[in-house]
C-alpha cells in the first residue's frame, strides 16, 4: 500500500464515526444469541503470553476481547498462556494486570494461568493416545521438516507413528518422569500428513524441555504447546467465541480437531481478526525485547516505545488509546495504520480537558527598555479556551523576560511574523512590544538578548488606535521562572516499516537518533506545583505530561506527549511533492 493511500485512509478514519461500533465479529455474536447458541452466553478471552510486556497492538485485542463481551452482557477472563517457561516471569504477569486494568477492564474473578491446567491436559492427552489420535514420536525436531514436507506435495509417516496404544502411554509416563533428555522424544497429533495444511501434519503436542516454571517449580519436565494448550483452556473455561488475530486462521482447523476429538459437547467458536500495524515502531515482542536488553531505549516503559507501559509513561491516556482502536475498527485485512491516528485521538481529548501553561523551551532573554525597573504586573491567563469552568491563572510580568530563541530572526524569510528589528508583536495577555535591537555572545554568535520597547497603552495585548499586530509570542517572567527538565520524544524509527527491512539489514539500524532530545526549559511558576502525571499544553509547543517517576513539586520533569501538529505528516507530505 503507498503512502498517499495511507494518508488517505487516515484522513477518512479521522472523520466522525459513530459511537455504537459494528463489525463482522459483533455480527457473528448477535447471531449466536439469536439463535441460541451457547445458551445465550457470551464468553471471550485475553489470553496473553506473560514473556514481555503488553503493547499497542495488543490494547486493539483488549479492547475487541473485553468490548465483545461488556456489549452483550457477557464476561471476558484474563490468562495467561504459560506454557514456556522459558521466556516467561511474573514481572510480565503483573504488567499485563496493570496494563489491563489501566486500560479501564476489570477481569473479576476470571484470572487464570494455564499452568493451573497442565495435569488435565496431561490427562488429555493420554485420552488422545487411548484414542490412537496421539504417539510418541522419537525423530528430532531439526530432522522433521524432512517428514513434514511442503504444503503442495504429501509429508512422509514418522517411523514410530504406529507405536502400540500400550507403547505410547509407557512412553508419555516416562517423558513425564524425566527418563528422557531434552528434545528426545516428543508427543505428536496423529492427523494426516497429507493435509494441505502443514499444521495438521501430526503437530507436536507435548515437548521435553528441563526448565523450571515461575508457577509450577521443578513439577514438570515436559510442557504443552501452544496450539494444544490454547483450544483446551478455552474448553475448560466456558469460551464461547475465542477471537485472536489472523495468523491463528491456520491454526483453527486443529483448535476444532483437537476439541472435537476429546469430544468437548459445545466447543468455542475462534474467529481471526486483523492484527494491528503500526507506523514507524515494531510491535514484535523479539524485537522489544532485544532494544530493551540491549539498551537501545530506557525499559520496557521508555516513553519512545509502543508498550501500555510507555505510552502511560509518555502521558497517553486509556481513554485516546481506546478511541485510536475504535477507530481503527475490526476487519480481515492486515494493513499499516499511521501512529499519527494515535496522536489525533490525545490531541482530540487534551485539547478539551488540558490546563494550559506558557513554557519557553529555547529560552533567550528579553529586556524591555522602557519598563519601569523593579515592577511587576500580574496578568490573568485562561486556563483552557474550550471549557470556560477551568478558570484563569495569574502569570507575572516584569522587565525581563525569556522568549523563544526561534522567535526572534534579524533577516526574516517570508511570512515570519514575529520578533524582527523595527517590527511589532504582542506579548500574550500583557502588552505590544516593538523590537529595538539585540546583542550576540562574542564566543558564539548567537543571540543572547533582545530589546525591545512597549506601548504602555496596550495592556492585555490590545491596541488603543485598533492598529493591527500579526504576531503573538509567548513567554515567561524572567525572576519568577522555574527551571524544568523537558523531554521532547519523537519517533522511534526513521522508516515507516522497520519491521520490513531488506535482507541482510539490521532492524536497528533505523533506529532515529533524534527521537529524545532533553532540554533545560523556563516555565511559569505556577508550574512548580505541577503534580506527577498532569497533563499540560504548553501554548503553542504542543502537550505535556509531568513524569510519574522523575517529577518532583518545584522540579518538574515533562515529556511531550505530542506536538500541536503533525510534523511527520508534512515531512511526508513534502517529500512526495
Amino acid at each position: 500500500m503507498s503512502a498517499s493511500r495511507r494518508r488517505d485512509e487516515h484522513i477518512k478514519m479521522t472523520a466522525p464515526i459513530p459511537e455504537a461500533p459494528s463489525d463482522f465479529i459483533r455480527e457473528i455474536v448477535q447471531e449466536d444469541l439469536r439463535n441460541g447458541r451457547y445458551g445465550g452466553r457470551v464468553v471471550t478471552r485475553f489470553p496473553p503470553e506473560p514473556n514481555g510486556y503488553l503493547h499497542i497492538g495488543h490494547a486493539k485485542a483488549v479492547c475487541v476481547d473485553f468490548g465483545v463481551a461488556m456489549e452483550f452482557g457477557g464476561v471476558c477472563h484474563l490468562r495467561m498462556d504459560d506454557t514456556n517457561p522459558a521466556k516467561e516471569s511474573m514481572e510480565f504477569v503483573e504488567a499485563i494486570r496493570r496494563d489491563v486494568r489501566w486500560l479501564g477492564f476489570d477481569w473479576g474473578p476470571h484470572f487464570y494461568f494455564s499452568a493451573d491446567y497442565f495435569e488435565r491436559m496431561y490427562e488429555c492427552a493420554v485420552q488422545l493416545i487411548r484414542k490412537r489420535l496421539a504417539y510418541v514420536c522419537d525423530v528430532p525436531q531439526e530432522e522433521w521438516k524432512h517428514y513434514r514436507g511442503i504444503p503442495t506435495q504429501p509429508g512422509k509417516p514418522s517411523p514410530y507413528r504406529n507405536r502400540s496404544v500400550e507403547e505410547n502411554l509407557d512412553l508419555f509416563a516416562r517423558m513425564r518422569a524425566g527418563e528422557f533428555p531434552d528434545g528426545a522424544r516428543c508427543l505428536r497429533a496423529l492427523i494426516d500428513m497429507a493435509s494441505p495444511n502443514l499444521h495438521l501434519r501430526d503437530p507436536v503436542l507435548y515437548r521435553i524441555l528441563r526448565m523450571p516454571h515461575y508457577r509450577t517449580g521443578d513439577r514438570w519436565c515436559i510442557y504443552p504447546t501452544y496450539d494444544f494448550a490454547h483450544p483446551l483452556e478455552d474448553a475448560f473455561e466456558g469460551i464461547t467465541h475465542s477471537l485472536c488475530t489472523l495468523e491463528f486462521e491456520v491454526h483453527r482447523p486443529l483448535y476444532d480437531w483437537l476439541l472435537q476429538a476429546l469430544e468437548f459437547p459445545e466447543p468455542p467458536r475462534q474467529i481471526e481478526f486483523a492484527r494491528l500495524n503500526v507506523s514507524y515502531t515494531v510491535l514484535s515482542k523479539r524485537r522489544l525485547l532485544e532494544l530493551v536488553q540491549g539498551g537501545f531505549v530506557n525499559g520496557w516503559d521508555d516513553p519512545r516505545l509502543p508498550t501500555i507501559a510507555g505510552l502511560r509513561r509518555r502521558g497517553y491516556t486509556p481513554s485516546a488509546i481506546r478511541e485510536f482502536c475504535r477507530r481503527v475498527g475490526v476487519t480481515k485485512f492486515d494493513g499499516l495504520t499511521d501512529m499519527a491516528l494515535l496522536d489525533f485521538c490525545i490531541r482530540d481529548e487534551l485539547n478539551m480537558t488540558a490546563p494550559r501553561a506558557m513554557a519557553v523551551l529555547d529560552p533567550v532573554r528579553l529586556v524591555i527598555e522602557n519598563y519601569p525597573d523593579g515592577q511587576v504586573e500580574e496578568f490573568e491567563a485562561v486556563n483552557n479556551p474550550e471549557d470556560a469552568s477551568m478558570g484563569v491563572r495569574p502569570v507575572p510580568f516584569c522587565k525581563t523576560l525569556y522568549v523563544e530563541r526561534e522567535d526572534f530572526e534579524e533577516h526574516p524569510p517570508k511570512n515570519f511574523f514575529r520578533l524582527v528589528p523595527g517590527r511589532e508583536v504582542r506579548l500574550r495577555y500583557a502588552y505590544l512590544v516593538t523590537c529595538t535591537g539585540f546583542e550576540r555572545d562574542p564566543a558564539t554568535g548567537r543571540v543572547c538578548e533582545i530589546r525591545c520597547r512597549y506601548d504602555p497603552a496596550s495592556r492585555g495585548g490590545n491596541a488603543p488606535d485598533g492598529r493591527r499586530v500579526k504576531g503573538t509570542i509567548h513567554w515567561v517572567s524572567a525572576p519568577h521562572a522555574l527551571e524544568a527538565e523537558i523531554r521532547l520524544y519523537d519517533r522511534l524509527f526513521l522508516v515507516e516499516e522497520p519491521d520490513n527491512v531488506p535482507d541482510g539489514v539490521d532492524f536497528k539500524s533505523t533506529l532515529n537518533p533524534e527521537s529524545l532530545k532533553t532540554l533545560r526549559a523556563m516555565v511559569e511558576p505556577s508550574l512548580a506545583s505541577a503534580a506527577p502525571g498532569s497533563r499540560y499544553q504548553f501554548e503553542r509547543k504542543g502537550y505535556f505530561f509531568a513524569d510519574p517517576i522523575d517529577s518532583r513539586p518545584g522540579r518538574p520533569v515533562f515529556n511531550r506527549i505530542v506536538p500541536l501538529r503533525d510534523s511527520w505528516a508534512k515531512q511526508a507530505r513534502n517529500a512526495n511533492d
